[in-house]
């Protein structure tokens, strides 16, 4: 049984296909990230910085101290955009906090167990470029 514990627990956290309803919230969650985040943790990221390029980098991230599934507080990938601005580390480093309604869309999304679609999804930003404070 030993010997296969591992591959169970590969097997566990191998991505589920998801349902249209979960592409549907992804897609909420792709267009906060993509507003917010990507320009930063984008293709030309520093290498300090977790990638949230596309649904494979972000992967990497669910089940780590990053992304919690069912956890949002306990995820640093949500704790850091509910920072106040004034806190070091407060994500995005633009100045101001995304929006409520945004920090619901992620945590909704985190809660439900962090799902993504079953095939890569490039994110790309969109609008103007943050400014760093």
């Amino acid at each position: 049984m030993k010997r296969f514990l591992p591959l169970l627990l590969l097997a566990s956290c191998a991505q589920k296909p998801v349902s249209e309803a979960d592409a549907t919230a992804f897609d909420q969650v792709r267009s906060v990230l993509e507003t917010n985040c990507v320009h930063c943790h984008g293709d030309n990221r520093l290498s300090t910085m977790p990638p949230i390029n596309d649904t494979q980098a972000i992967a990497k991230l669910i089940g780590t101290s990053w992304i919690v599934p069912g956890k949002p507080e306990a995820s640093r990938f949500f704790q850091v955009v509910t920072f106040s601005d004034k806190m070091p580390g407060a994500m995005p480093p633009s100045g101001h906090a995304i929006s409520k309604k945004e920090v619901q869309i992620l945590r909704d999304w985190i809660k439900a167990g962090a799902k993504l679609p079953a095939s890569n999804v490039k994110l790309s930003p969109q609008g103007p470029l943050p400014r760093s404070i």
